[in-house]
């Protein structure tokens, strides 16, 4: 068994001693509202550390973070951080993520956190570090620290700068565990990495073949293992989960080779194997027989609205302004309409896979999860263990952007592996992935606004129904451990009040528990929100007859929004005036669209992200349906950008899954579940029809860091339904925007 702990600590020993700075203080929530307190440390093993910042005494340095890098560079933004905040070489700092028996607990690695919520207490936990060694060498220089400066993992003293200490030395005779202190200012000597694109760190071993995907892991002695789910694929607390097995029929793959175990606990189901393909076919071949059950409502295109509708809310105001009855009565101009965004996958090109080693003494997962704590913390309810002796080790996985199966395998994999008392690797296969993941969950926005006389808004109500929640750990259901009953979770306030001054307002989260299996996927319930606000915001500004972009900064006070959108339309070479011009000619038609948002995030009000704008120039072929986007320019304000490279590359990927989930992305479903198993029934944006981008970036050095995950992707859809409408001179409010669905709304059928 690999300690990582031991290594990571004897490594740190090895020269005679360390410096650390650690974790005392707890975190109480994400969303306290706070980005300067100290996240927690939960749950930890004796001894071990509780560093966010460790210096050994051969000037090496470990950094510690609880976040994950899920494929976006935070690894490499996070080291650029440790360097300048402790003054070291980039190259010195190895930096450890997501490891539950080694790092703080800082919560899931979402909703573009992590450089700017999470990060801070790293980088003080640096600037405290490199104060401590300040101060050490003043101490062995005799001079007052005042005079000492710090230069590359040196501390220099600035009367005779030949006379200087390296950090290792000062390190070689203390053994020194430093609380964190919050209030600890962050070191604001002129950066070296920090807006520097640097390259990435994790690339090098991807390209060459060492080991960093979970896919690949290995250990001596390991088992393959795979599952086999109820029959109501995707379902959520309206299924019999945890109360559905009949029976199973061990004799039915009695004759198949290398069968180790059939483990089954209630509604769960395993079988190990010696060898991969043996338990894909034994998976196959074992008869089961499961209670009968087909009670998912009707998801279809023409009903989702009704069922979003008429499903169990409980309405949440996030504002409502005094005189919005009288406003809305008073309209000059009422314009209403309700928007409907679709059930969408996560669509990880990897199904998710976990490795687990459970013996009598300690219990560990490798897993892709971007919740390693929260993992555990489930891991040590389904095996009946005290969760600090259980420890999950992140690995790479494919791309998720929210919530996939990663912790479900992983759960998988730690009860197969309990049963056996061997190392299991469990992966989903392909179908399971797409059945069982939670998906970006289905939502319904409905608008009343209007016009004044003088042709301004004069209100606006939004009321949103959003059914998601966190999506519990599978195995917990199936085994018992936890009630399969409805979970009800504030989830579609993202962003869901407009970024506008309107003279009155009403905003309405109505919370919902999920009618099918969902959580959190990339831009969370804020995309579909944006895209209610500002398709509605295009079409109130063409019946006012004026130019949509000039029309929205009449109503915009945020600065940093205005010098966005300028930009963005000198980039763009936006001609202004109303949309939807001219009656359209011929069969290819030509449109352009404009939208922007600002990503909130976290329990509301949550925290402000970056500022996006998006100007997007699109095709329609009247005859086929068929959208082309041509072209999508979009500028980016995410504040100080620690790697600019990875910034635009975090663009460009929400760009490109943005267009590919309003152009084709929809998940189906029948009365038992998910039926868009495969990618022949779920397809997604091809090479040859992605657009041409045009990003620019807004460089904020002295401001805050923002994050650059997912804002990009938010004011997308809107975007090119506006855009389609400049095409057609129809409204289009319910993605995905196929040729079938296009085609309905130019001949009159939308609804």
């Amino acid at each position: 068994m690999i300690n990582t702990f031991a290594l990571t600590r004897r490594r740190l020993l090895q020269a005679g001693g360390f410096l650390s700075v650690s974790a005392l203080l707890r975190h109480p929530t994400l969303a306290s509202g706070t980005s300067d307190s100290i996240f927690p440390v939960s749950e930890r093993s004796p001894g071990q550390l509780d560093s966010f910042i460790a210096l050994s005494a051969d000037g090496s340095v470990t950094a510690f973070s609880g976040h994950v890098d899920l494929g976006t560079g935070v690894r490499t933004a996070l080291t650029q951080y440790v360097a300048d905040a402790l003054d070291v070489e980039f190259s010195a700092i190895t930096l450890i993520l997501g490891d539950t028996s080694l790092t703080p607990d800082q919560g899931p690695t979402i909703a573009s956190s992590t450089l700017q919520v999470t990060a801070i207490p790293l980088r003080k936990a640096a600037s405290q570090l490199r104060q401590q060694l300040i101060q050490l060498a003043a101490t062995a220089m005799k001079v007052p620290a005042g005079q000492l400066y710090t230069e590359a993992g040196w501390v220099v003293d600035s009367r005779r700068p030949a006379r200087r200490l390296p950090y290792g030395q000062l390190a070689s005779d203390e053994y020194s565990h430093q609380p964190l202190d919050p209030k600890t200012p962050l070191n604001t000597a002129k950066p070296r990495y920090v807006g520097q694109s640097i390259a990435r760190v994790d690339i090098p071993a991807k390209v060459t073949g060492e080991l960093s995907w979970i896919h690949d892991l290995r250990l001596p002695g390991m088992l393959h293992g795979r599952v086999i789910r109820p029959p109501y694929p995707g379902a959520d607390s309206s299924a019999p989960l945890g109360h559905s097995l009949i029976s199973v029929d061990e004799c039915s793959i009695a004759h198949l080779r290398g069968i180790v175990k059939i483990v089954v606990r209630h509604d769960f189901v395993g079988i190990v194997t010696h060898r991969e393909e043996q338990a894909i076919a034994a998976m196959r071949a074992l008869k089961i027989q499961w209670q009968p059950w087909a009670k998912v409502p009707p998801l279809d295109p023409e009903s989702l609205p009704v069922t979003l509708a008429d499903c169990a809310k409980n309405p949440r105001v996030l504002r409502e302004d005094a005189g919005i009855d009288t406003a809305l009565g008073a309209r000059h101009i009422a314009i209403d309409a309700d928007y409907v965004w679709p059930y969408q996958l996560h669509g990880s090109i990897g199904p998710s896979c976990a490795v687990a080693d459970v013996t009598s003494s300690q219990a560990v997962i490798w897993s892709g999860t971007q919740n390693p704590h929260d993992l555990r913390r489930d891991l040590a309810l389904l095996l009946d263990r005290d969760a600090r002796w259980i420890e999950v080790k992140r690995m790479e996985a494919s791309g998720c952007y929210g919530r996939n199966c990663a912790d479900d395998v992983a759960a998988d994999a730690a009860l197969l592996s309990q049963a056996t008392g061997r190392p299991v690797r469990v992966q989903l296969m392909r179908e399971q992935e797409a059945a069982w993941e939670p998906k970006g969950s289905g939502q319904l926005m409905r608008v009343r606004g209007g016009l004044d006389k003088n042709l301004n808004v004069s209100c606006y109500e939004l009321r949103t129904c959003y059914p998601s929640n966190n999506a519990t750990t599978l195995p917990l259901l199936l085994t018992r451990k936890v009630e399969n009953k409805p979970s009800v979770q504030t989830m579609g306030d993202r962003s869901a009040i407009p970024q506008y001054r309107f003279p009155q307002m009403r905003v309405i989260c109505e919370d919902a528990a999920p009618l099918v299996r969902a959580s959190w996927m990339r831009g969370v319930s804020a995309l579909p929100n944006v895209f209610a606000h500002e398709s509605w915001l295009d079409e109130a500004a063409w019946r006012a007859g004026q130019d949509p972009i000039a029309f929205r900064l009449r109503s915009l006070e945020d600065e940093r929004a205005v010098a966005l959108i300028q930009q963005l339309k000198k980039r763009a070479g936006w001609q202004e005036g109303p949309t939807y011009r001219q009656q359209p000619q011929g069969d290819s038609l030509h449109g352009r669209g404009f939208a922007w948002a600002r990503y909130f995030h976290s329990k509301f009000p949550g925290f402000g992200a970056a500022w996006a704008g998006w100007v997007c120039d699109l095709t329609v072929n009247r005859r086929t349906g068929v959208v082309r986007i041509e072209k999508v320019f979009v500028t980016h304000d995410c504040g100080q950008m620690v790697n600019p490279a990875g910034v635009r590359h975090q663009v460009h990927g929400n760009i490109i899954q943005c267009c590919s989930r309003v152009l084709k992305e929809t998940v189906t479903f029948d009365s038992q579940g998910t039926t868009s198993l495969e990618w022949g029934s779920y397809p997604l944006l091809r090479f040859d029809e992605l657009p041409e981008v045009d990003i620019q970036l807004l460089d904020y050095p002295d401001e805050p860091a923002m994050g650059a995950g997912e804002s990009a992707s938010v004011p997308g859809a809107a975007a090119i339904a506006n855009a389609l409408f400049d095409a057609t001179g129809r409204r289009f409010r319910a993605p995905p925007f196929t040729p079938e669905r296009v085609l309905q709304v130019l001949q009159g059928a939308d609804k």
